[in-house]
């Protein structure tokens, strides 16, 4: 069987490029024989282009025993939240970049946020995009939901699934400011808040309106499955069915356990954040190892997969 990776980011030259003559973050400035990646609300950070070197990433994949990799626009740089004017060349670039990437990548497409246009994704899935990948504070409450239901029901109708990354919505993209804290900070605190309100908000929101939504909660949902205990308490639902999904990126062995343990190893796939973070060798068994990396990558792409067997 395939192994595959669901969220891994290559910025492909169209985009890079795109990056570098912007005049405002998100871009990428010129810093002697490199290059500085500026944000909104983030740290000056250095970006390594060979990071983004297909052939470098496939030799990467091989070494861990991947086979397929899929590839998203990474949310927090804030291109899907920028005006729409500004977006469109910047989403122009990483779609037509990725889709020129070798058979081994596939991708999930990025939607604008400030008019979310249900047609332009449809074209997208049409080209073979997998599904959508939607910033998490654009969806961390019932608005954002109600706000993106054309996007959503879409995607339920072709069976092609959501994945929720941390990420800005337009509301919030330059309302976050984290200058003076370390870097690590942004990770550690807004996007574990945003994934775990994303969570919820799903349960109460997303879940009921799309029934045979297929979702992919990165980073474990921000730890927020494990927070059932305190919800129920509260007079909460958890989430808890067969088409609801979370990534392992940046997390070891001992928050897969309880992630296992809390939703079952059925709703856990492997997502590693390359080239943003290492993943490690989780040593939970080759019945883990099966489930995360074939089995259930398969049970969240069903669609796909039903079409590349046919």
């Amino acid at each position: 069987m395939t192994r595959v990776d669901v969220h891994q980011h290559l910025w492909p030259e169209p985009l890079l490029d795109a990056l570098a003559r912007r005049r405002r973050p998100p871009r990428l400035v010129r810093r002697g024989d490199g290059w500085t990646l500026r944000m909104h609300g983030e740290a000056d950070a250095p970006l390594d282009l060979s990071d983004h070197d297909p052939d470098l990433r496939l030799r990467a994949m091989d070494a861990r025993g991947i086979d397929h990799a899929l590839v998203a626009l990474s949310v927090p740089l804030g291109i899907e939240a920028l005006p729409a004017d500004e977006a469109a060349p910047l989403l122009a670039a990483y779609h037509a970049g990725v889709a020129q990437l070798p058979a081994r990548f596939g991708a999930w497409a990025a939607v604008g946020l400030a008019e979310p246009d249900p047609g332009a994704l449809r074209e997208l899935l049409d080209r073979g995009f997998v599904g959508a990948c939607i910033a998490a504070e654009a969806l961390s409450g019932p608005d954002g939901f109600a706000a993106l239901a054309p996007v959503l029901a879409l995607l339920e109708r072709r069976g092609a699934p959501l994945f929720v990354h941390p990420g800005p919505s337009p509301r919030t993209l330059e309302t976050a400011s984290e200058h003076g804290a370390p870097g690590w900070w942004p990770a550690m605190t807004r996007y574990v808040a945003s994934m775990n309100a994303a969570w919820h908000a799903f349960a109460v929101a997303g879940r009921p309106a799309h029934p045979q939504l297929r979702v992919c909660f990165a980073m474990l949902a921000g730890l927020a499955p494990l927070q059932r205990e305190r919800l129920v308490a509260r007079g909460g639902r958890p989430v808890a069915d067969p088409l609801t999904f979370v990534d392992t990126s940046s997390y070891g062995a001992r928050a897969v356990d309880a992630a296992i343990r809390e939703l079952g190893v059925d709703a856990l796939v492997h997502g590693t954040d390359l080239p943003v973070v290492e993943a490690p060798d989780l040593g939970l068994g080759l019945a883990v190892r099966v489930a995360l990396h074939e089995r259930n990558p398969a049970r969240l792409l069903e669609a796909q997969v039903a079409e590349v067997a046919a």
